[in-house]
């Protein structure tokens, strides 16, 4: 059999990563990216001319950099008239460009060309996310490769002895029993939190409790969607290092913070949780107060325990709960925010770990009604080593059904332009129009965040376990890009 792109009568070489052992070669993997290539892989600036006729029109960079990762060897680059470089890859000796049909019957050299470097080309997040892209798609197509999430089925301690994860994986509760005390970091490096997020339509409150080691933050935002703004109003504590005492597990225990300003209580009953809360001068010497309520029956939750590669004692500790059906009020400036429990919901974003400094992660989140039933997700990367398992899952009366990988595409720029969803399954596709974006930045040099929380409406399609589709329309939700180095 005879291929067009060049070099590949020599492209014979095996893959160094034995996952990938069916692509016995290069001209095998030219097979399976040729029903992977698309649009939303190729290169923005080409994205008009990309068609099922050219399809690697766009693609070289990601291309090259995915070959890399399953035959090893370097990406080199051949100057183009417009500035940028076309990538190919150099294996033992070896040239051969999966892409050069692209440019039809041109004749290209192939010696004596610069090296390219992933982490400069990877500077840039939008072509980054198309390599994810292109990566998990390839993964989607290898018998074995897409069931890559492990399940954590059994009652154990969650760190071992030298502070590193047990059994990263994922699971529908909290069966790993996290202890303060088994934690190989210093205490200034251990991070504890509840976050809970309850919504509407109209309308949201969050309201955070936290134990960062060096510092404690506090924070209560209202959002009001139909007026287009938000007020976040937060309190820095220096050194709690375990003092606020937070709970081991989500599943009891009550956390009251007061500092005079700030009261705040969250807490834990059979089948419910219960947010208190009265913050003087939230804002323009106003208080704001709430009183919410939250049913949790008996239902899947997402749990993760995530490592990093980098440091064996880092590790990220989470529970999701989605669609606790909420009820109750919030107060400020003369104003009343209901919350209706055959309407609204709430989550519960429960953490706890030992990070390292620098971060970058993507997360959604959603809830409401469809077709009568409850019905939930979470979507998130770019935290820790995720090779065990993704934090992905639908949530449907009740049971969690996990998703494999998922891409956010943001427009670069302009974070209220549309967004767009993609899966490595096909069970998640979605498009997102924002309404309101939370952002918040600082910069105290040590101490560095840019967040993007983006509220808006998400419509598309989610797949179940078992193939049926349900259709999602306009669904008030969140998905956000948060950087920090803390």
């Amino acid at each position: 059999m005879s291929y067009q792109f060049y070099g590949w009568q020599t492209a014979d070489m095996a893959p160094i990563d034995a996952r990938y052992s069916i692509i016995r070669n290069p001209r095998v993997l030219y097979d399976f990216l040729s029903s992977v290539w698309c649009a939303e892989t190729c290169a923005p600036r080409m994205r008009m001319d990309w068609s099922e006729d050219n399809r690697t029109l766009g693609q070289c960079s990601i291309t090259s950099f995915l070959v890399q990762d399953i035959f090893g060897g370097e990406v080199y680059g051949i100057l183009r008239p417009d500035g940028n470089y076309h990538c190919y890859n150099v294996v033992d000796g070896k040239a051969f460009d999966l892409t050069s049909e692209q440019f039809g019957g041109e004749k290209l050299c192939y010696e004596n060309n610069p090296r390219q470097e992933r982490e400069v080309h990877f500077a840039s997040e939008e072509k980054k996310q198309r390599y994810e892209l292109l990566k998990m798609r390839l993964n989607a197509r290898i018998p074995g490769m897409n069931r890559r999430n492990h399940e954590v089925t059994r009652v154990q301690p969650l760190l071992r002895e030298d502070g590193s994860l047990t059994e990263p994986g994922w699971s529908r509760k909290l069966l790993q029993v996290y202890d303060r005390n088994a934690i190989r970091a210093p205490k200034m490096r251990i991070k504890e939190w509840d976050y809970y997020l309850v919504l509407n339509d109209g309308f949201a409150g969050a309201f955070t409790l936290s134990d960062d080691g060096y510092i404690g933050l506090q924070s209560v935002s209202l959002l009001n969607f139909r007026e287009g703004w938000e007020h976040t109003e937060t309190i820095l504590n220096a050194l709690p290092m375990g003092k606020f005492n937070l709970p081991a597990s989500s599943d009891s225990g009550t956390i009251r913070y007061d500092d005079g300003r700030l009261t705040m209580t969250f807490w834990k009953g059979e089948g419910k949780r219960a947010i208190a809360c009265r913050f003087r001068n939230f804002k323009d010497g106003k208080t704001f107060r709430c009183r919410i309520e939250l049913e949790q029956p008996e239902m899947d939750t997402m749990v993760i325990a995530t490592p990093w590669k980098e440091k064996k004692n880092a590790f990220y500790y989470n529970q999701k709960i989605n669609t606790m059906r909420a009820n109750g009020w919030m107060k400020f400036d003369g104003k009343e925010y209901v919350f209706n429990r055959e309407t609204d919901f709430g989550t519960l974003d429960w953490g706890r770990g030992v990070w390292t400094y620098d971060n970058r992660w993507y997360w959604g989140s959603g809830n409401g009604i469809i077709e009568g039933k409850p019905f939930g997700f979470n979507i998130g990367y770019g935290f820790g080593d995720t090779t065990a398992a993704s934090e992905n899952m639908l949530f449907y009366d009740g049971r969690g059904h996990k998703l494999a990988d998922v891409t956010f595409h943001i427009p670069e720029g302009d974070y209220m332009k549309p967004w767009t969803f993609t899966s490595s399954d096909g069970r998640f596709e979605m498009d997102f129009v924002p309404v309101l974006d939370r952002a918040a930045k600082i910069d105290a040099k040590v101490i560095v965040s840019d967040q993007h929380q983006v509220f808006g409406r998400m419509s598309g399609k989610a797949v179940l376990d078992n193939g049926r589709t349900l259709e999602v329309k306009d669904l008030m939700c969140f998905a956000e890009d948060v950087h920090n180095r803390y």
